[in-house]
């Protein structure tokens, strides 16, 4: 447990060193491997400009890239609150084993951030999702995946 903990405070310090320099929200993240800290990220979504660069997603880029892979299998990621629905399906992209989280969704909520009406919404059918979807030019599209599925030299991942 003790392990744990250290993984866990390294991502509240985190969450609160670039919080307070501006970097953006107070969430924190790293991804360890072999007991060893592969991946450090925090919120960057305001001071980048990017709505994707949330904590988890930025520590499994750089853990990605500090082991030139994909996937992530055998490593574990600690994240200051329980992730979105977009770190979420990251995580399970890069094929984490693991995950261990400090603050909850709806403490997240309760400082105004969306991560709750994000696992609401998700769970929604299409047509009652607050953003409109339209499905267009599936069959050109289709032909691309049955290309996909003929390759023979494509990567899996």
């Amino acid at each position: 447990m003790a392990e744990h903990n250290k993984y866990i405070r390294e991502a509240i310090r985190l969450s609160r060193e670039h919080m307070l320099k501006g970097a953006g929200g107070p969430f924190g993240a790293v991804v360890v491997k072999d007991g060893k800290i592969i991946g450090r990220g925090w919120n960057q979504v305001t001071s980048g400009n990017d709505p994707t660069a949330h904590a988890e997603v930025v520590a499994i880029r750089e853990a990605c890239k500090s082991l030139s892979t994909f996937s992530l299998q055998g490593a574990e990621i600690y994240t200051s609150c329980e992730p979105c629905p977009m770190c979420l399906a990251a995580i399970y992209w890069a094929r984490l084993s693991k995950i261990y989280y400090s603050n909850n969704r709806t403490d997240a909520a309760d400082i105004n951030f969306d991560d709750d009406f994000l696992y609401r919404e998700i769970s929604l059918a299409i047509e009652h999702r607050s953003i409109p979807m339209q499905q267009l030019l599936r069959d050109e599209a289709l032909t691309v995946f049955n290309e996909w599925a003929a390759k023979d030299d494509k990567v899996k991942y």
